[in-house]
């Protein structure tokens, strides 16, 4: 399991009253169409932040798939791009301890107290970080937002660790201060 992950799953008695398990027997009880209405259910109801809430209804809908069941399935084929994302994972893991990482069927979602970055693996032979930063211009590197629509406002293309630069840190950052 990711390590921050299973951070925030040993803090959740402790920040939100309750255990993973005692989470996801509450939400057993209820029934939600969508993903977002149970984290909204849990934000209500229970006070819960975000980042938690967001964590607890994946995990909840995701019985028996692991973060990393989920990883492995995302980079299946895609092995080589492996080290681009672990690199991302732990750049952003050093921004804070408040920070969520989310993996989900087909990306892993970077939260603080909203999502601030999104890792897909696009290709075989990519990965595409998406960025929220407002009113931040596009450059040749910084693209539009692309197939990542309103989740992000930008995109950039890694293809090999190196491409994890002090640039793209200093654009992970900005998003990591402005999700505060």
């Amino acid at each position: 399991m990711d390590p921050a992950l299973q951070t925030m799953i040993s803090n959740m008695p402790e920040k939100t009253g309750k255990s993973l398990e005692e989470w996801k027997k509450i939400l057993n009880a209820k029934s939600f169409s969508k993903h977002s209405e149970a984290v909204s259910y849990l934000k209500k109801e229970h006070g819960v932040t975000h980042g938690f809430a967001n964590t607890i209804v994946h995990l909840s809908k995701d019985e028996g798939t692991s973060s990393a069941d989920l990883l492995s399935a995302q980079y299946k084929g895609k092995e080589h791009l492996l080290p681009v994302y672990e690199k991302i994972r732990d750049m952003v893991s050093s921004l804070g301890n408040d920070v969520t990482i989310t993996p989900k069927k087909t990306t892993v979602s970077f939260i603080r107290k909203k999502q601030f970055a999104l890792v897909n693996p696009a290709s075989k032979t990519r990965l595409d970080l998406g960025l929220k930063i407002k009113d931040k211009p596009t450059t040749a590197r910084l693209e539009n937002s692309g197939p990542f629509g309103t989740m992000c406002t930008h995109r950039v293309r890694l293809e090999k660790p190196e491409d994890v630069d002090d640039e793209l840190k200093s654009w992970i950052k900005e998003a990591y201060e402005n999700a505060g």
